[in-house]
């Protein structure tokens, strides 16, 4: 390699333990623990389904990141290349590239829905986000279906995503993550007490912490299972490329607990922030998808009715929040597909940025249209943003997780997975031996599990 390149592709470090963490944690706090963990948690008994899905993140969860925390610190490389490196050059090399390829698909139709929390901020500064139930069902059809508003804001999602990747992983991902993320706790904090303070809330708490077990049933495990590995943006190759910049003495499985307890607590204070006001209003746990777009904004217009300017800010505020951790998230899905080309084609950090940020706006701004502004955008009778989440999500992603698994389990020699797991023998590694067994053994069958739910194929 030339001297030259060899400059260019000279590899970043995160700075600090605490960027690490702040940056690591913010690729797997997103709107999967914002958005879809609340309606999860409301579609399936509340309580019950948070006691399983904790367990499901520490003893499955967990596993999966270090397996790919192992990955990409010992490859020190995009995610394509860390595989490969792993691999020797052979067929296992395809984790790497499926797993850029579901990262960059996602990025797609992720700004999407990045973009309408755009909107909805934009709704409520200039007083637009007050009416009827219907008035908002209304909104959110009507903004969905435009073929101007949510292009628009998916392009300034992507460039704000742009102006932090092209920045680098200290001065842009690293910083932007320390400033984010604390941002973000204290933006759900504000929310979470007043929404507590609210006459009837108790009943919202009770719903999310006196778990009621003739709730449980193979469904309620199946969707915790997948909520944890969606949440937690596990075999998105995220996980993998951040590993890439851990220093040595980083402690992956230290990293990975910590990272998931930050996951598990924003889940569950995001609970605390809708079902108090919901049940406190009247609202049904269960409204499903449609919980933060159509169902919340009227939450807050009712629960602070006697105060109408505190709704209006409770509703910026908890749009700033979903906005910001929809970025977060972003920043981490860019970031797979930047170091790929960056590494991969040998150009420099901002033009491979430039390339993933465009692409990724036409798969966004065709994904928008494909929602009814544009008819015959379909296929199958699908729009194109369902296809995109449905191989994305249903497809690539468990296939990616249950391959990594087998891969770092059965193919990997222990002798060099011990190494990573230990820090060359500079940590105690004693919970090694159940790590392996875990990869080896469970996480597979759990994964295949999801993936046979999903498909509806396991009942």
């Amino acid at each position: 390699m030339k001297t030259n390149e060899r400059a260019m592709l000279k590899r970043a470090n995160f700075g600090s333990h605490i960027g690490v963490i702040l940056a690591t944690a913010g690729s797997a706090v997103g709107l999967g623990n914002v958005w879809r963990f609340p309606y999860m948690t409301g579609e399936n008994g509340g309580a019950v389904f948070i006691i399983i899905y904790v367990l499901c993140v520490l003893l499955l969860g967990i596993p999966c990141m270090v397996s790919e925390f192992i990955v990409g610190r010992h490859g020190r490389a995009n995610t394509a290349r860390a595989y490969r490196k792993l691999a020797g050059g052979g067929p296992w090399s395809i984790i790497g590239y499926m797993g850029v390829l579901t990262g960059f698909l996602i990025t797609g139709y992720y700004a999407v829905v990045a973009g309408w929390c755009g909107q909805y901020i934009w709704a409520s500064l200039i007083g637009h986000m007050s009416g009827s139930p219907e008035y908002f069902r209304q909104y959110f059809a009507s903004l969905s279906t435009d073929p101007v508003k949510p292009v628009l804001w998916t392009v300034v999602m992507l460039g704000l995503t742009y102006l932090i990747i092209a920045k680098g992983v200290r001065d842009g991902i690293e910083r932007a993550s320390k400033l984010m993320m604390p941002t973000l706790f204290i933006l759900l904090l504000v929310i979470v007490v007043a929404s507590c303070m609210l006459p009837g809330a108790e009943k919202g708490i009770d719903f999310l912490f006196k778990p009621d077990f003739t709730k449980i049933n193979s469904d309620v495990f199946l969707s915790a299972l997948g909520q944890a590995f969606y949440s937690l943006s596990i075999a998105m190759g995220c996980l993998c490329t951040y590993a890439s910049y851990f220093s040595r003495e980083t402690n992956l499985v230290g990293s990975a607990t910590q990272i998931a307890v930050i996951d598990c607590i924003v889940a569950i204070l995001a609970g605390l922030m809708i079902f108090p006001a919901a049940f406190a209003v009247g609202v049904s746990p269960d409204s499903g998808a449609s919980l933060v777009f159509i169902t919340l904004p009227n939450v807050f217009q009712q629960a602070f009715a006697g105060i109408p300017a505190l709704g209006y800010a409770i509703s910026l505020v908890f749009f700033a929040l979903l906005t910001l951790a929809a970025l977060t998230s972003l920043i981490s899905l860019h970031e797979v597909s930047t170091a790929f080309l960056h590494e991969e084609l040998v150009i420099t950090r901002k033009k491979a940025a430039r390339i993933v940020t465009i692409t990724t706006m036409i798969i966004g701004a065709l994904c928008s249209l494909s929602l009814g502004a544009v008819e015959f955008m379909t296929v199958w009778e699908q729009t194109l943003f369902d296809i995109f989440d449905f191989v994305t999500g249903q497809i690539f992603l468990p296939i990616v997780g249950f391959l990594t698994c087998i891969f770092i389990g059965w193919f990997v020699p222990h002798k060099l997975v011990r190494q990573e797991f230990t820090n060359w023998g500079t940590l105690r590694g004693r919970f090694f031996h159940l790590y392996i067994f875990l990869v080896k053994y469970v996480c597979p069958m759990a994964i295949l599990f999801i993936f046979l739910h999903q498909l509806g194929l396991l009942d």
